[in-house]
């Protein structure tokens, strides 16, 4: 009877202490999963905190201030607006503009280089990208504004990059030809055009040269007057007057700078104006086959944000092209130089809408 009894004692207290160790695992165990999923939440909602939160710094190098240039800048700021990274929300601009200084472009690039708070560099033209791309090695850096960033050597590969730069191109060469063109098929009695140019800048000679090959073509010369510096835009153009039936501009910054005076020469001598650019025709040229410069900085924007907020690196993001290239007339300008726009000419627009300017 007592050995039965002992028995009985020595299984209960097994089972007890059974149940104690039980009881304490599993208040353990419960405690470890409520401070985990605890911790794990408030590191979730702490991260989408930190995400809602983040703020970023983009710095902008700009050669110097004309109206397509200032456009690709608006463009830019208003395709990472539409995305939510907001000028003086969570983010901050660092413009800087060279005001066509060499010097001053150089200097600026090298403050770039030298803060490493920037979460991205937007440098727009060719003189600016290539200043920032010698000095920033490590930040992403977008360019804008840039004709052909291969022989700018900013990139080895349009497809590839490679590196931590690529950007938005602003030359498609179809465009040029199809001016030329019409040109050729519009204005028989042009037999040559003029065109003043920085020979110093790659945009201008790049262009130049695609333009005399197509104009080449229609058996028109291309007579060229040199500068190298805005102020002597204007004597270059009254050089050309006596010597060629029409004007025309490149993609060509330090000309672009002083188009005043050669929608001016060209005006008073009746002599028709065709541009590579929107905006010199909004100013007064006759025509361009081009873009709006706002969005081909809304475009070179869309890159920024990929960067940003996807994390993509620009060594692997194609160089970007105009893709909405269009036959743009100024109809009103058209009476200043005395020409008729026929029914031909404006056939050719594909939005009139848009692009027959009154």
């Amino acid at each position: 009877m007592k050995k039965l009894t002992w028995l009985v004692l020595v299984l209960s207290f097994v089972l007890v202490a059974a149940g104690c160790g039980s009881k304490a695992g599993n208040s353990g165990s419960n405690e470890s999963s409520g401070a985990g999923g605890k911790e794990g939440q408030n590191a979730s909602t702490n991260a989408n905190a930190d995400n809602s939160k983040k703020t970023f710094k983009i710095a902008i190098s700009q050669i110097v201030e004309h109206a397509s240039l200032d456009a690709t800048r608006q463009g830019f700021l208003d395709a990472l607006k539409d995305a939510g990274i907001v000028e003086g929300d969570n983010l901050k601009v660092d413009y800087n503009n060279a005001q066509d200084d060499p010097n001053n472009n150089l200097s600026i690039a090298q403050k770039i280089a030298g803060d490493k708070d920037n979460d991205l560099v937007f440098a727009i033209a060719t003189p600016s990208a290539t200043a920032v791309a010698s000095k920033v090695e490590d930040t992403p850096v977008l360019f804008a504004a840039v004709t052909d960033p291969v022989d700018a050597k900013l990139v080895d590969n349009l497809d590839k990059p490679g590196a931590n730069i690529t950007g938005a191109a602003d030359f498609n060469p179809e465009a040029t030809v199809k001016l030329m063109d019409f040109i050729a098929a519009n204005f028989p009695n042009i037999k040559s055009v003029g065109v003043v140019i920085n020979t110093g800048e790659a945009n201008a000679v790049v262009m130049a040269k695609k333009a005399e090959e197509a104009l080449a073509k229609h058996d028109i010369k291309l007579v060229q007057a040199a500068i190298t510096n805005t102020s002597e835009v204007q004597q270059a153009a009254e050089s050309l007057a006596d010597r060629v039936d029409a004007y025309y501009v490149t993609l060509d910054n330090k000309v672009v700078s002083g188009v005043d005076a050669i929608l001016k020469v060209a005006q008073d001598k009746k002599k028709p104006f065709f541009s590579a650019d929107r905006d010199t025709v909004e100013k007064g040229a006759f025509a361009t086959v081009g873009f709006k410069y706002y969005d081909h900085g809304y475009q070179a924007g869309q890159m920024a944000v990929e960067i940003l907020k996807d994390g993509k690196k620009p060594a692997d993001m194609k160089v970007s092209f105009p893709d909405k290239l269009d036959l743009i007339l100024n109809l009103k300008a058209a009476e200043l130089y005395g020409i008729e726009v026929t029914d031909a000419m404006k056939q050719e627009v594909k939005d009139p809408e848009q692009n027959l300017l009154q």
